[in-house]
C-alpha cells in the first residue's frame, strides 16, 4: 500500500526536490506552501505523514504541529529544521511533532524518518483498534487482549462462570490467575457476595489451618476469642486458594474433607460448621508432577480440578503485549500526573521481541518504570530496563552447509526438548504433551541432560 506524505514548505523548489526524492521510494506525495493549506488538505484527504519546514511565513511549523496534534492525534508530523537549532526542534516535539531532521539532509535520512513515523502511526492505530475490539466484548476491565489465546480463554470463562463447581486455574507466575478468579466471581451467580483470597504458600501449616477453618477460644496461646475461618467467611461468595500447590501435605486431607462435606471443624473445636462458598484454586506448579513426587495428594487434585482454566503465557499472545503496554501507560501516566501518550516504534519492537518470563507482572513493572523515567510523551527504548534493550533471541537454528557447524541428531533433540520445556514455562506435563512423549520418558531425558527434577 502506497503511503501518502504531505510536504509543507513555503519554498516551492524545496517541495519539488523532496517530491522527486520520495516518489521512487514508493510514497504517494503531495505538497502545499503554507500551514493553512495543509490543514485544508487534511480535512479532505487521507494523509499518513506530514513533513513540514519550521520557518515559514504566516503559520509557523510549530503552530502547524500543534494544530495537527489537536485535530489528528494519530497523524505523525516530521519537522525539518536548520542544523544546530536543537531548541527549535525540541519546541516542535513538545508541540506534538513525532521526529525531526536537520538541514542539509540526505534523502536516505529523510526516508528513514518517514518510515519510523509510519510505524508509529500503525502502532497507534493498531492499539486503538484492539482497545475498541476489547471494549465491544465488555472485558476491558477484566482481561485485556484480542489474541486467539485470549479469545478462547474468554469463551471458556463465560461457560465456567455460571457453574458452582470447583475451578483450578493453572499458569505461569504473573499470568493473572487472581484477575481470572475475580472475573469468575464477578460474572458468576455469587458476584454480590464476598471474594476472599488466601495464599497457601505465605504461612506455616498451623496458621494456615486456623485461617482456613477458624478456631475456638483458647485453641492456642493467642486465641483469646473465637474466629470464623475463611471458608465460612466466604459463604455466599468465593474463596480463592492461591498457590495451592504449596499447601503443606499434612493439611491437604483436611481441606479435601471440608470440600467433600461442605463443613469445617474449627481448630480446638468439637462441632462442625457448614459453609457455602465456591472454591477456586490457583497454582503455577505442575500438580501432576507434584503427585508423582508425593508432594500433592492425588485425591485432592481431582477434587479441585473439576473445571480447569489454563492461562496462556504472555509470549504466546502476540499483539496483546502492545495492548497491555498501552493500558499500563495510560494507568501509570494518570497516577504520576504525566502526559505520556504511548511508545515509540523501536520501543514496541523491543516489547514484542522479548519473551516475558515474568509475564504480565513483569510487563506491568517495566511500563511503570518507563513512565517514571521518560522525559517525553512517547516511551523510548532508553526508558526500558537494560535486559529488554539488550535482549537477543537465543532460539537455536540448525542450518548451514558447513559440516563443521552441523551437530549430531542427539544434540538437535536435546536442544529442541529444552526449547519446548522453556516455552512451556518449565511445566513438564505440558512439554511432554507437546513433544508427544510420556512424562517418564521426558524425565529420563532431562535427567541425562543434567536438568533438575524439581
Amino acid at each position: 500500500m502506497r503511503r501518502h506524505v504531505l510536504i509543507v514548505d513555503d519554498d516551492r523548489s524545496t517541495c519539488s526536490l523532496i517530491e522527486l526524492g520520495l516518489r521512487p521510494e514508493g510514497f504517494e506525495v503531495s505538497s502545499v506552501t503554507s500551514g493553512p493549506d495543509a490543514l485544508r488538505v487534511l480535512e479532505t484527504e487521507e494523509v499518513d505523514v506530514v513533513l513540514t519546514d519550521l520557518n515559514m511565513g504566516g503559520m509557523s511549523g510549530i503552530e502547524l504541529c500543534r494544530q495537527v496534534a489537536q485535530r489528528y492525534a494519530d497523524l505523525p508530523v516530521v519537522v525539518v529544521t536548520a542544523f544546530g537549532s536543537m531548541e527549535t526542534a525540541i519546541a516542535a516535539i513538545r508541540a506534538g511533532a513525532y521526529d525531526f531532521v536537520t538541514k542539509p539532509f540526505e534523502m536516505e535520512a529523510l526516508v528513514l524518518a518517514i518510515g519510523r513515523a509510519l510505524k508509529h502511526r500503525e502502532l497507534r492505530v493498531q492499539v486503538k483498534r484492539l482497545q475498541a475490539a476489547v471494549g465491544e466484548e465488555g472485558w476491558s476491565d477484566d482481561l485485556i487482549g484480542t489474541s486467539p489465546a485470549m479469545s478462547g480463554l474468554r469463551s471458556l470463562l463465560e461457560r465456567v462462570a455460571q457453574s458452582e463447581a470447583t475451578v483450578l486455574i493453572t499458569g505461569e507466575s504473573g499470568t493473572g490467575k487472581e484477575v481470572v478468579a475475580k472475573t469468575l466471581h464477578r460474572r458468576g451467580r455469587r458476584g454480590q457476595g464476598p471474594f476472599v483470597a488466601v495464599n497457601c504458600a505465605a504461612m506455616p501449616e498451623p496458621l494456615l489451618e486456623s485461617e482456613l477453618f477458624g478456631h475456638v477460644r483458647g485453641a492456642f496461646t493467642d486465641a483469646k476469642s473465637a474466629r470464623a475461618g475463611l471458608l465460612v467467611q466466604a459463604s455466599g461468595g468465593t474463596l480463592l486458594l492461591d498457590e495451592i500447590g504449596e499447601m503443606p501435605l499434612g493439611l491437604q486431607p483436611k481441606l479435601l474433607r471440608a470440600l467433600e462435606e461442605r463443613k469445617v471443624r474449627p481448630v480446638g473445636g468439637s462441632t462442625e460448621v457448614a459453609f457455602d462458598a465456591r472454591v477456586i484454586a490457583a497454582t503455577n506448579r505442575d500438580l501432576e508432577t507434584a503427585i508423582e513426587q508425593n508432594l500433592f495428594r492425588e485425591d485432592l487434585y481431582y477434587r479441585i480440578n473439576v473445571l480447569n482454566v489454563p492461562l496462556p503465557p504472555l509470549r504466546s499472545r502476540g499483539g496483546d503485549v502492545l495492548l497491555l503496554a498501552q493500558h499500563f501507560i495510560e494507568q501509570f501516566s494518570r497516577q504520576a500526573h504525566k502526559d505520556v501518550k504511548g511508545m515509540a516504534s523501536p520501543t514496541a519492537e523491543k516489547l514484542m521481541a522479548y519473551p516475558w518470563p515474568g509475564n504480565i507482572r513483569e510487563l506491568r513493572n517495566c511500563i511503570e518504570r518507563a513512565v517514571a523515567l521518560t522525559r517525553f510523551e512517547m516511551i523510548g527504548p532508553e526508558d526500558l530496563p537494560e535486559k529488554l534493550r539488550d535482549y537477543r533471541s537465543h532460539h537455536v537454528v540448525v542450518a548451514g552447509d558447513d559440516l563443521d557447524e552441523l551437530v549430531p541428531l542427539e544434540e538437535v533433540e536435546r536442544r529442541y526438548i529444552l526449547r519446548v520445556l522453556e516455552a512451556a514455562g518449565g511445566n513438564k506435563s505440558l512439554a511432554a504433551q507437546t513433544l508427544g512423549l510420556n512424562r517418564k520418558t521426558l524425565y529420563r531425558k532431562l535427567s541425562a541432560y543434567g536438568v533438575s527434577d524439581k
